[in-house]
């Protein structure tokens, strides 16, 4: 077994890609749509299957918002400098929420940024 993707509903397609390929510096790697049954999707990543997991980003036409209720943590993505991908997202538009330090209790340096839905991410630093 493998980790394919992750699916994320988003309130807008276009925004999402933008900020998973302009700010997180994904690719986009294929889009469908489905008129009939009113959805779209796009996905994302930086690499695609099956080497590398993807985020599915599903977009159903009509809806622009969603609760994202209390059992969704984050997804996780490996940086090389978690200080300066914090300074990257915020210029171009991102919201940095946990600045780039020690994990409490650790020495891992963790930062956490927030997608335009308000789903979290945590950066996590590891040296080449």
């Amino acid at each position: 077994m493998r980790l394919l993707h992750t699916m994320l509903r988003v309130g807008d397609l276009q925004r999402s890609i933008d900020f998973y390929t302009r700010i997180m510096g994904m690719r986009l790697l294929r889009t469908t749509e489905r008129p009939e049954q009113k959805y779209s999707l796009a996905f994302v990543g930086y690499g695609s299957n099956p080497d590398h997991a993807e985020i599915e980003l599903t977009y159903n036409h009509g809806v622009s918002h969603y609760e994202l209720g209390s059992a969704y943590g984050h997804i996780a993505i490996e940086v090389p400098d978690a200080y300066a991908a914090c300074e990257r997202i915020r210029a171009g538009g991102g919201a940095v929420t946990r600045e780039a330090g020690p994990v409490q209790g650790g020495t891992t340096v963790i930062a956490f940024v927030t997608d335009p839905d308000g789903y979290k991410i945590e950066l996590i630093e590891r040296k080449p």
